[in-house]
């Protein structure tokens, strides 16, 4: 069902926020300020249908007015409805089936999550209706994307500029969610109200834009499984350009881009025409774009980028970097297929996002411009790497655990997930390892347009895909370079004209080949049990894998880290 804000309600409601005591609280709950905790036992059995979200976004107060109807349904009985809500909001209004729910009655909203008793426990298969109105000053980002929330700009030339990039904190930073990766809703319509002459651009299919006559404009999108924190609002003075895909899947999928006005066309031409380029090397490497009959879609924003689904945010300003193609729109369209389609079952399997979809902007360079540009991509990589936490631990972790360097792997999700997922390539085949991305993203070999929905996987779904489409087993691989903090080390020892090789600090037995080069001819070294042996005259030059396919530690690496940290400064690729 289609709803737009009426403007009378959300009036009414704004004055009956002004005659009740304001109980919501300033500052948001450290609760709230992260996404991916443990579900309630009622949130696991809980489905959410439909999201009909209608929310009034007004720049000059930094405020906003929703009204959110969520169709509901369990998969076990269950008395009370529980969500996630931030509590910087005031809350007018709740009704269960049409029925109001006061306070008195039990809802409750300590620390951020939001408590609805049901007048009678519903049993397995049984659906309900909650619709929550509430109003007030979103959490502000302090440093989009990364600590994230609303971001409220200026566009060059003084008009509003306003995007929510909330991956870190969750969907419940502005509307009732269940904060988890697992608590994807079904579908979600938005209704966006705006200042009339500005747009807001959102996930999924435009559905019109209708004049309230009363100098707003509501958006009206509709989306289908999308993530929880991909959902989007972005409102601006944009223009929009507009071209079809041609997919070599035999559909043709709506290309959009809204940038500012005062961008200098030429600029977002340029941008606009990687658009199929990358849809190209995406559809042939991994499989088809997966929002095809939606929109691939990107909208500029002030503050960096983010992969919300199809209105990923861009923000790297047309600058030029010698890559040959933009390494921001690169990475956030990676996220289509590696987080939107098939999304991470919990925080602790992240890498599978942002590692694989790392690895695709060396893989890309490469189908642009060659070997010497991915190598490139990889080397200034490998010299970010911090190795302090495993890239899985293995147990629930929230988002804020699993992004800190302090706590939980950090920026090595990206960097070291890309350079592992570059070493299993080597040892498996190309040809295996995009089979195995394919059936990792669709859950299919033979995806098309039509055949698959978005899915859910983790790292043990992933390690039986390779292991499947390698031919063997690599428990021994994951074990080392996924659930363990430290990269293995290479030892090398000669003795006259025989020289040993041994992997050390491994999670057990680790035979890893190895590439050698002696006197400048190429051999592959076995390794059982973790040991290798080859024949070299004494004083030959050995190097050890002169192509840089393992991922291992290196004493020159660490020796620039060192000195790095001396100095105060951070290698960044």
């Amino acid at each position: 069902m289609k709803k737009r804000i009426d403007p009378v309600l959300v009036a009414g409601v704004m004055a009956l926020l002004v005659a009740v005591p304001v109980q919501a609280q300033v500052r948001s709950t450290p609760f709230t300020l992260t996404t991916g905790t443990e579900r309630t036992p009622e949130q696991v059995v809980t489905v959410i249908d439909e999201a009909d979200l209608a929310i009034r976004v007004m720049p000059q107060t930094r405020t906003i007015a929703g009204d959110a109807t969520l169709t509901l349904s369990f998969t076990a009985p269950v008395s009370q409805v529980v969500l996630e809500l931030d509590t910087v909001f005031t809350i007018a209004a709740i009704t269960v089936d049409g029925v109001p729910v006061e306070a008195d009655d039990g809802w409750e909203n300590a620390d951020g999550r939001l408590t609805i008793p049901l007048y009678e426990t519903k049993s397995a298969g049984d659906r309900t209706s909650v619709r929550i109105e509430y109003s007030g000053s979103p959490h502000q980002a302090t440093n989009a994307p990364w600590d994230g929330g609303f971001v409220w700009s200026r566009t060059p030339d003084g008009q509003p500029w306003i995007a929510t990039a909330v991956q870190g904190e969750g969907c419940d930073l502005f509307w009732p969610c269940i904060d988890h990766p697992q608590g994807e809703p079904e579908r979600v319509n938005l209704h966006i109200t705006v200042p009339k002459g500005l747009s807001a651009p959102s996930n999924g299919r435009f559905l019109g834009a209708t004049e309230n006559g009363d100098g707003t404009t509501t958006w009206n999108w509709t989306t289908t499984r999308p993530n929880t924190y991909a959902i989007a609002l972005n409102i601006g003075p944009y223009v929009e350009l507009t071209a079809p895909y041609r997919s070599r899947f035999g559909n043709t999928v709506p290309m959009y881009f809204w940038h500012l006005r005062t961008d200098r066309a030429e600029r977002a031409a340029a941008l606009f025409a990687e658009f199929p380029k990358m849809l190209d090397f995406y559809e042939a490497t991994v499989g088809p774009y997966p929002f095809g009959d939606e929109k691939m879609g990107v909208v500029e924003t002030p503050h960096l980028g983010m992969e919300h689904q199809t209105i990923n945010a861009y923000g790297n300003k047309y600058e030029l970097d010698g890559k040959g193609y933009d390494w921001l729109l690169q990475h956030e369209l990676a996220h289509e297929w590696f987080g939107n389609q098939m999304t991470n079952g919990s925080w602790d399997d992240m890498w599978l996002h942002e590692g694989l979809g790392t690895y695709m902007q060396p893989l890309y360079a490469r189908w642009l411009n060659g070997d010497r540009y991915m190598e490139a991509e990889l080397a200034t990589m490998r010299l970010t790497l911090r190795n302090r936490f495993p890239l899985v631990s293995g147990r629930v972790q929230d988002s804020a655990t699993v992004y800190e360097d302090a706590t939980g792997p950090g920026l090595d999700l990206y960097y070291k997930g890309a350079l592992v997922a570059h070493t299993l390539r080597a040892l498996i085949g190309e040809e295996a390892f995009n089979r195995s991305l394919t059936r990792l993203v669709y859950g299919r070999p033979d995806p098309r347009p039509g055949n698959f929905e978005p899915r859910y996987a983790t790292t043990p779904d992933f390690i039986r895909i390779v292991e499947q489409e390698g031919r063997r087993d690599l428990d021994w691989f994951f074990a080392t370079y996924v659930y363990q903090a430290a990269l293995p080390k290479l030892e090398m020892t000669r003795d006259g004209g025989r020289v040993t090789l041994r992997w050390t600090g491994t999670a057990g037995e680790f035979p890893m080949p190895v590439d050698v080069e002696v006197d400048g001819v190429s051999q592959t070294v076995a390794m059982r049990g973790g040991v290798g042996a080859f024949n070299a005259r004494p004083g030959a030059h050995i190097l050890i894998d002169p192509q840089n396919r393992v991922l291992r530690q290196l004493d020159f690496v660490d020796a620039y880290q060192a000195r790095q940290a001396e100095s105060g400064a951070t290698p960044a690729p």
